[in-house]
Parts: structure tokens; sequence; C-alpha cells
């Protein structure tokens, strides 16, 4: 039975917390990525990036809906949600705007667990980490190319 070490990719395209989010955007759409996995110095995951983080830089200012109460403000939203917001819509940094704790899938696990995890949570790629290291990706293609025939040898 194939597992994720079978089908992943090893050589990773990863970015590092501090580059610029103008060369992180230009990163994705040169190389035709999602997304792409976020790593320290020392290999460490720390988040993934995807185009859908990018994209959210473009949207309204969310100005919090509000409701007087005893002549008092009291917003309907947390302010930590509006923070993260306003800092996602401000980023410079690939900090800034990157997803932290991101899921990851160990590289034994087996090809229905991963399916289970793109399926159930709507993911397209996953980082693959041992140890705590970045070791591998493994998108929905990979995971396609299991479906396809072995070609006959002749």
């Amino acid at each position: 039975m194939l597992s994720v070490k079978d089908i992943m990719t090893r050589d990773v395209i990863a970015v590092s917390p501090e580059m610029d989010i103008a060369h992180a955007a230009r990163l994705l759409l040169e190389k035709s990525i999602n997304g792409v996995p976020v790593v320290d110095g020392t290999g460490k995951l720390v988040g993934i990036l995807c185009q859908s983080d990018l994209v959210a830089q473009q949207k309204k200012f969310p100005i919090p809906t509000l409701f007087t109460f005893l002549d008092g403000f009291i917003p309907m939203t947390s302010m930590k949600h509006l923070e993260k917001e306003v800092q996602k819509i401000t980023a410079i940094t690939v900090a800034d705007a990157m997803s932290p704790n991101p899921v990851s899938i160990r590289p034994g696990a087996s090809i229905e667990e991963v399916c289970t995890i793109m399926v159930d949570r709507n993911f397209h790629t996953l980082p693959v980490v041992d140890k705590g290291k970045l070791v591998g990706i493994l998108g929905k293609e990979d995971v396609l190319r299991t479906l396809m025939p072995a070609p006959e040898a002749r």
C-alpha cells in the first residue's frame, strides 16, 4: 500500500517568514503553485502562505459592528479577530500574511488519511513533516497520479 513518502514531492519550494510579501506572490505566480510552506532558519514548519492569504490583502477594511449599552459601545466581533484582519490586509512580510500552525501530514500516513484531510478541510496541498522538520509536500495532483494505471512494460 502506498504512503505519503512514496508520492510526496521532496524538492520543496519554501519561503522564510521574513521574505517580502511581493517576492512571495511573484514566486507563487512564476511557479504556478497555490501555496508554499513557511519555514524558519532551522527548517521547522511555522506556517503556510496560500494565494488566498494574498488575495485577502485586497479586501475592504472590516468595520466592526457595534451596539450601545448603557452609553457604551460594545463590538460584536472580537478585537483579536479585527487585529488579525488588519494584519493580513497590511502585510509586508510573509509572517504577516501566512496562516500559522498549518495542518501537516507525516511521511508514513496513508493515502486515505491524506484524502480525508484534503476533502474534509478543502486543502489542495499538505506539508509533510518528520520530527518537526519539513521533508516534503503533497498536492492533489500527487494523489491523482496514484489513480493512473502503471505504464505497461514492452
